[in-house]
């Protein structure tokens, strides 16, 4: 499996189920200073907020919310959750190549709900919003963080070079956990056993 981070809460999972599969999360468009995407006609696409999804074409199939999805092998579960604004948002939880990913979309909850984080079950690897705007900032995002207990977490939706909108920096969230930030990789490429088992790990992509 291979992961690529586009900024905000766009991501590309690139996995072998019944052949290669891409899965796009979020995509966006450039009006918002930074490089989207290139989407063809066989991937997935997965909205967090429906709203994204109209000024977008393409895909063989397009997700917008809650549900359960089997495509082409990988199975997708959309839990509903809500931004900071009261507004709903997906979470999205895949399961390929016998690794479960959570993507928190925007969440604004300091804290999920007891069913929720039973919903989400055990996580190999968690998408998650750290800049604040309409999500949680840094300190939050931990608190999230510490329910769901992945072995892999990845930030999402903070301030990078070219974006429009005004966010947090990556550096108040890793200052939170107290940790030094990790060389910036341009791709996360990781199997099953790869996974570290005794501690948690941060991963930081470039986008």
């Amino acid at each position: 499996m291979v992961i690529n981070w586009y900024g905000q809460t766009c991501f590309k999972i690139t996995a072998n189920s019944n052949g290669s599969i891409d899965l796009i999360i979020d995509p966006f468009e450039k009006e918002i200073g930074l490089r989207p995407p290139r989407i063809d006609e066989n991937s997935i696409i997965l909205f967090s907020d429906e709203k994204d999804a109209r000024s977008f074409a393409g895909g063989s199939f397009v997700i917008t919310g809650p549900g359960e999805y089997d495509i082409k092998g990988v199975s997708i579960q959309g839990v509903e959750a809500l931004k900071k604004d009261g507004k709903k948002t997906t979470i999205y939880v895949i399961d390929a190549e016998d690794i479960k990913i959570c993507h928190l979309g925007l969440l604004g909850q300091k804290e999920l709900p007891a069913k929720e984080v039973e919903g989400i079950g055990d996580v190999d690897i968690l998408m998650v919003p750290v800049g604040g705007g309409n999500s949680v900032d840094a300190k939050e995002s931990v608190e999230v963080i510490s329910q769901i207990e992945p072995r892999i977490t990845i930030p999402m939706f903070y301030s990078v070079a070219g974006l429009k909108e005004k966010l947090d920096g990556l550096d108040k969230f890793l200052k939170t956990l107290g940790i030094k930030s990790p060389e910036p990789l341009e791709k996360l490429s990781v199997k099953k056993k790869d996974l570290p088992e005794d501690e948690a790990k941060i991963v930081v992509l470039q986008p």
